[in-house]
């Protein structure tokens, strides 16, 4: 028997994007919502995540709106010494938790249903007990869209001997005797992390090599840190960024100016990186990775057998005895076959990036729109998305769209209002308190009044040449 339920919104997920999306429509409304989840908890694929993992950027924009996750400390110790706190795995499903039970479930607005597969037409089954429900609602939140393939699940693109000594990071933790070395697939922030567990703990950087199959370009962890201390380094990092694109002479030249006004960061200063995907790291690991001599750059892995790794530009010697640790799993293969759509859409809703790097408080604008505007094509227009990047240059398409919906914003007095106070946010509130009798703070402002809009003409052009490039291609 299909057990029949009504709400108002039926959300599809309880991960970061669905948690912050139902968050402040929670908050804006007094709507019933259902939400629908794969996973036993909240917190999306969290559940799934490497035992040592952490946040790559500061706390205090993660999470949902209504509740802090910061600390509200700096790290004392370690590589991210100096800098705000980074929670990790343990601590955001406990977060997520609390938000999930103190503050959706205690209210009585909200149903959620774990353990649960969407089948479409607002329907699903649980997978515990095969009891199944179909749901009427107003609206359909779809939060699944972004989300990624974790190591712990995803089924690498290459063949594996039996034989071989195969793991995903996940169960690097597991080990019970020194193999005959490390070899970590996956150049990404997956694979970074990989290095940097191994190395923390004390394993001789001679007895790890790493694949790289592209290098990638880097944001700088100082520059996203959203206090009144760091206010120079990171808004001032904004301007930098403004002034290297406005007056960068080629796509080339702007990745150099990008690097030398301390926006952009790499691993090996003689190799030009080719990709980008937004991982955030410290000066300090980056020291540490550095330690890594043994650097494979024959392209991807196509197979690992017992004596050989088969990548498609040649071949390295292995072993049995070494431990193979894949960090493969990739943003591209998570979303290359995605088609993405508005956000918008008649009775559906498709949270998606609106703000590069910031999925959190992209989902939690999109339900501010959802709720405080009329029409598909207003909360489209104050919603366009912002495109998810692979290649380096994917960099020029996403910063024009983040930009010119940053523009957009600000000519919204609501809206604007609303972001300044919405934590997620991170820097509208410091950069708003500015006191204008601060010279030094004035003029880091002034850079950035006077170099967006050369810098959005300068990525509009550099757009026209992708898109002919592409077209002659």
């Amino acid at each position: 028997m299909i057990e029949a339920l009504k709400t108002d919104y039926l959300i599809i997920g309880s991960g970061l994007v669905g948690m912050a999306f139902a968050d402040t429509l929670f908050t804006e409304t007094d709507a019933n919502i259902i939400i629908v989840d794969r996973y036993a908890k909240p917190g999306g694929h969290w559940n799934m995540a490497y035992p040592f993992v952490t946040l790559h950027q500061p706390s205090s924009f993660f999470g949902v709106s209504s509740k802090e996750l910061s600390r509200g400390e700096m790290d004392h110790i370690g590589l991210n010494k100096g800098m705000a706190d980074l929670a990790t795995g343990p601590e955001l499903l406990a977060y997520f938790d609390d938000v999930m039970r103190q503050r959706f479930l205690a209210s009585g607005r909200v149903q959620y249903f774990p353990m649960c597969e969407y089948e479409g037409d607002g329907k699903f089954r649980s997978k515990l007990t095969g009891k199944e429900h179909a749901v009427s609602y107003k609206k359909l939140v779809d939060a699944t869209f972004l989300t990624i393939a974790v190591p712990s699940t995803h089924i690498p693109n290459f063949t594996i001997a039996p034989e071989v000594t195969f793991m995903p990071l996940n169960d690097l933790p597991k080990v019970t005797q020194k193999p005959e070395g490390y070899v970590v697939i996956g150049g990404g922030k997956t694979g970074i992390d990989a290095c940097l567990w191994l190395l923390d703990s004390d394993v001789d950087p001679e007895d790890i090599t790493w694949i790289r199959s592209r290098e990638a370009w880097l944001l700088d962890r100082a520059n996203t840190q959203p206090t009144e201390a760091f206010f120079d380094k990171s808004v001032g990092s904004i301007a930098a960024q403004y002034e290297a694109i406005g007056g960068a002479s080629s796509i080339e030249n702007m990745f150099d100016r990008l690097e030398e006004g301390g926006y952009l960061l790499r691993l090996d200063q003689a190799l030009r990186p080719t990709m980008f995907h937004a991982a955030t790291i410290s000066k300090a690991e980056i020291a540490q990775l550095q330690r890594i001599k043994s650097i494979v750059r024959m392209g991807q892995v196509s197979a690992i057998e017992s004596d050989r790794i088969i990548l498609s530009k040649g071949e390295i010697p292995t072993t049995t005895g070494h431990v193979h640790v894949d960090c493969s799993a990739s943003l591209e293969r998570s979303f290359g076959h995605k088609k993405p759509s508005p956000i918008f859409d008649g009775d559906c809703i498709t949270p998606q990036m609106i703000r590069a790097y910031q999925p959190a408080f992209s989902a939690s604008m999109a339900a501010y729109v959802e709720v405080n505007y009329d029409t598909d094509a207003e909360k489209n227009r104050l919603c366009s998305l912002v495109p998810l990047p692979n290649n380096d240059v994917d960099f020029i398409p996403m910063t024009l769209a983040m930009m010119m919906n940053q523009f957009n914003w600000s000519q919204d007095k609501p809206l604007r209002d609303w972001t300044r106070e919405n934590r997620l946010d991170g820097f509208t509130k410091l950069i708003s308190s500015v006191d204008k009798d601060d010279p030094q703070k004035m003029k880091i402002m002034l850079r950035i009044k006077d170099n967006a809009m050369p810098a959005i003409t300068k990525l509009q052009q550099f757009n026209i040449e992708l898109a002919q490039g592409a077209e002659n291609e």
